[in-house]
C-alpha cells in the first residue's frame, strides 16, 4: 500500500465510543478500569462543576476533562450517565 493510501485509511479509521468523533477522546487505563477521556478548552462550559478529585469548583471557561467509562455499570443505563469533569491535574495524578 503506498503511504498516501495508508495516511487516507489511518484518518478514515474510528476511535473512540460509538457515535463519537473521531480523534476526540481517547481511552486511559487507570487502576479501576479503562476510562474515555475527552478535553475541553473550557470556552465551551457555562457551568461550575466540582471535581472528583479534588472537591473544588471547575469554574465555567477553565480548561478540563471528562471522563467517562469505557464499560457501562452494571445500575446504569449507559456508560455515558457516568461521566465526571475533573481537573486536568487531578485526572493526571488518580492511579
Amino acid at each position: 500500500m503506498s503511504r498516501r493510501k495508508a495516511a487516507a485509511a489511518r484518518a478514515q479509521r474510528h476511535v473512540g465510543p460509538p457515535g463519537a468523533r473521531p480523534g476526540v477522546e481517547r481511552l486511559e487505563s487507570k487502576r479501576d478500569g479503562d476510562w474515555w477521556v475527552r478535553s475541553l478548552t473550557g470556552s465551551s462550559s457555562t457551568k461550575t462543576y466540582t471535581c472528583p478529585g479534588c472537591l473544588q469548583s471547575i469554574r465555567p471557561a477553565t480548561p478540563h476533562v471528562v471522563v467517562w467509562p469505557e464499560v457501562k455499570p452494571l445500575l446504569a443505563a449507559d456508560a455515558l450517565d457516568e461521566r465526571r469533569h475533573w481537573h486536568t491535574h487531578c485526572w493526571r495524578r488518580q492511579v
